[in-house]
């Protein structure tokens, strides 16, 4: 199913609040992006039991239970897992993925909130989630009827609201700083590979937990398999560098103050690329869109970022290159910034092809 609008976590919750206590309501998003977490936690918030089903796992029988003898006729007992004497919350996870046969035998579940003879308490709430058929997650296309007996809510991955929740809930202080500085990071796009990692909210969470129980002294054959295991290779390099910038005290900020000089050593080419992409989405967040809105501040900055710029181009010309692109999130530099020093670029290129040459 294709987003029309997507909301985060905090958004659907609110959601969930208004809509899913008098409707079904499928919650449709991302491996990783925290779709369960997000309904246990709108369940602890009402006092209700969350009883979670994986529609990928289940059988015909594991709903509609199997048929006994009852008084000289059959019946079907449901199973226990669905059976309470109060009212709570059924999360059926994975239901794009259930057999056809699944699916048709939620039709009454989620339409009448039955099961054969069986009703679920008054004020039950039934909420159903699943990955998109992009997302390369085995999604099956679900019945037009099953779709139209839900309200259907698109999540996205919000880099603000989970650095709140990361600071809470004891996220490795590494992570919290790179994701601040990196926020397009925190999530990606399923790779077309099925077995290719990628970054995810719950894979960061997972490098978290890691790293406290390897402790920051980690070695770098570990480090190295803990990141190309649960991130986005693009990520891991980044990620790294991020962690040499840390241990060797290199600042994008003291290269513009010319208290430090940017890393030359082919060994730390990853660690300029880093400081590159920072230098970048300084500018980004700090310059004004029009030169005619330049303080003093931002004007200072300019002109030690064009200094700067002057500096790595004689060491690095597509790295100088690189600050003038979009970002991951699709920004740049502004314009009058990239037309003034764009005038100087090509010269200092041209001087040190002609450096090299000699």
């Amino acid at each position: 199913m294709q987003a029309q609008i997507t909301l985060s976590i905090k958004q659907v919750h609110e959601f969930l609040l208004h809509v899913a206590t008098s409707r079904p309501v499928f919650i449709w998003g991302p491996p990783g992006v925290g779709k369960s977490a997000l309904v246990e936690q709108f369940a602890q918030q009402l006092g209700l039991e969350c009883v979670t089903l994986l529609g990928s796992q289940l059988a015909p029988e594991d709903l509609i239970g199997i048929p006994q003898i009852d008084q000289g006729v059959s019946r079907f007992y449901p199973p226990s897992m669905i059976v309470h004497e109060r009212e709570f919350v059924l999360f059926i996870d994975e239901l794009n993925i259930a057999s056809q046969e699944i699916q048709k035998a939620f039709y009454s579940l989620i339409l009448d909130k039955r099961l054969g003879e069986y009703r679920l308490p008054a004020g039950s709430i039934i909420i159903g989630a699943g990955n998109r058929a992009h997302d390369a997650a085995l999604a099956k296309q679900m019945p037009s009827a099953l779709v139209n007996r839900m309200v259907h809510v698109h999540l996205k991955a919000s880099p603000r609201e989970w650095l709140e929740w990361a600071e809470a809930a004891g996220i490795h202080p590494w992570i919290l700083d790179y994701v601040r500085s990196r926020p397009t990071q925190l999530v990606t796009e399923v790779p077309p590979a099925k077995e290719e990692p990628f970054s995810t909210p719950r894979s960061w969470h997972t490098v978290s937990d890691a790293l406290h129980a390897f402790g920051d002294n980690i070695a770098a054959g570990y480090l190295d398999a803990l990141l190309f295991g649960c991130l986005t290779r693009d990520h891991v390099i980044g990620f790294k560098a991020f962690l040499k910038q840390i241990r060797n005290k290199f600042s994008v900020h003291k290269i513009l103050k010319g208290e430090e000089s940017w890393p030359a050593a082919p060994e730390d080419r990853d660690l300029a690329y880093f400081l590159a992409q920072s230098l970048r989405d300084t500018l980004i967040k700090e310059l004004p869109e029009r030169e005619a809105g330049l303080g003093r501040d931002s004007r200072e900055l300019s002109n030690a970022a064009k200094l700067a710029l002057k500096s790595l181009a004689r060491i690095d010309g597509e790295l100088a290159q690189l600050v003038l692109t979009e970002n991951d999130a699709g920004d740049r530099v502004p314009d009058w910034f990239v037309l003034d020093i764009a005038k100087e670029l090509p010269r200092l290129l041209q001087q040190r092809a002609n450096h090299e040459q000699k």
